[in-house]
């Protein structure tokens, strides 16, 4: 049976998609690896839902009172992590937006204060919002000044700045070549000495589009992130093989495509940011999203805090959440039949709650496909699409858990989430988020 939506589906309440979730606690930070190794946890315990967006540029070329406008922005579309360059884009010697230096005389090892008090005010600013940053320390570009005979030094200084400062992930971005390994570990290492561990490691390569991966067994790597530029056909790959490494550490799609980018050779609408998002979280990945005009700080850069893809990751996290227990997300292809696509740039992907809960389905464009449906551990199955773009719920039907069903995307979607949800009340149905 081949199943389409019916024009004559009533759909109704935005709140109604959520009405099963229990409402989201605001996490206490630091963030920790969870005991599983699949996913983040706050000092409580309790699973964080890993959706970043980057502002490289905002500990140097934003006024505070800027910075608060942008942290809120951020905030209300459901980021709970920004990306940021501690020094900014460039060789690390460039002035803040007030005038003050990183370094006096460009040496890492002579801090300037007055910099550093506006970056310990950024922190701040982003604590009361809830929001953490993943602060890069080390970028390639930097290499110049921070050096392996200075980078545990410069690294330990930091690391004992913020040691209680819990809003803060750490991360280094060089190329992944070997001729940088050195100087991670020696950055790593006073990261350690400086806070004890209190605060987790990553380390981002730039450029892309190789995976953190081939360090993947330095212990001080608390979760591997990587980047794809244009290449939105290595995401599912990529996350895959860093998925399945051991030991298991989370995976984190850290940079594509930025939103309205002009240098990727396709335009990336909030389709594309759509797509990039959907391949990393079933691929078993966190994500973390961009836009053009934030990272060069273009005039238009308040603007694009509310572009469409901003808004629509947030309609992708409230999907998420309001799942049962979403972090025990398992990536399956087999719950495809007939009609899944693994490879190429447009991707339908599936995945499942580990115990059979819920299955997810994500087609990347207009598509016809058949599920499994023993994949939900429940006689009866509830049916329904999600429209990304909008977050519109719509009922299809109750299914059994047995046997293969055929379904059709609904014809004005440009892409579609089918739910698979075991049976315990009335199908889900709402109007928007």
């Amino acid at each position: 049976m081949r199943t389409r939506i019916r024009s004559t589906i009533l759909v109704v309440s935005s709140f109604l998609m959520f009405a099963a979730s229990a409402p989201a606690k605001e996490p206490v930070y630091p963030v920790k690896v969870s005991e599983n190794r699949r996913y983040f946890v706050d000092q409580n315990g309790d699973p964080v839902f890993w959706l970043g967006t980057t502002q490289w540029q905002i500990f140097r070329e934003y006024t505070l009172d800027e910075v608060r406008t942008t942290l809120q922005r951020i905030k209300a579309n459901g980021f709970a992590f920004v990306q940021a360059m501690l020094m900014g884009v460039g060789d690390g010697t460039q002035p803040n937006v007030y005038g003050e230096k990183p370094w006096i005389n460009n040496d890492p090892l002579t801090p300037n204060e007055a910099y550093f008090r506006h970056v310990d005010a950024v922190i701040q600013a982003a604590r009361k919002n809830n929001v953490v940053f993943s602060v890069t320390l080390y970028h390639q570009r930097y290499r110049k000044y921070i050096t392996v005979k200075n980078a545990r030094a410069w690294a330990k200084w930091l690391a004992q700045r913020y040691k209680h400062v819990p809003n803060i992930v750490w991360s280094m971005t060089p190329e992944a070549r070997q001729e940088f390994v050195p100087v991670l570990r020696e950055l790593a290492a006073g990261l350690r000495e400086g806070d004890g561990g209190y605060h987790i490691i990553t380390f981002k390569p730039d450029p892309a589009p190789y995976s953190s991966s081939f360090i993947h067994e330095e212990a001080w790597l608390d979760f591997n992130s990587m980047q794809t530029w244009n290449s939105v056909q290595l995401i599912y790959p990529m996350v895959t093989k860093d998925y399945n490494l051991k030991p298991v550490k989370p995976v984190l799609m850290a940079e594509g495509a930025y939103e309205q980018g002009s240098e990727y050779g396709f335009d990336v609408t909030p389709l594309w940011i759509r797509r990039q998002a959907y391949y990393s979280y079933l691929a078993g990945a966190h994500h973390t999203y961009g836009h053009n005009d934030s990272w060069r700080v273009l005039p238009t850069w308040k603007k694009a805090l509310d572009a469409p893809g901003a808004v629509q990751m947030g309609i992708l996290k409230k999907i998420f959440l309001a799942r049962v227990e979403w972090w025990n997300l398992v990536p399956d292809q087999t719950i495809f039949a007939s009609g899944g696509k693994t490879s190429g740039r447009v991707l339908n992907l599936s995945a499942r709650h580990k115990d059979g809960k819920w299955v997810m389905v994500y087609l990347g464009s207009k598509s016809s496909f058949s599920t499994n449906m023993n994949k939900i551990a429940s006689a009866k199955v509830n049916a329904f699409w999600i429209d990304p773009k909008t977050g519109d719920s719509v009922p299809i039907g109750k299914f059994s858990n047995s046997g293969i069903q055929s379904f059709s995307t609904p014809a004005e979607w440009e892409d579609a989430l089918l739910i698979l949800e075991a049976s315990r009340g009335p199908i889900p149905t709402s109007r928007g988020l």
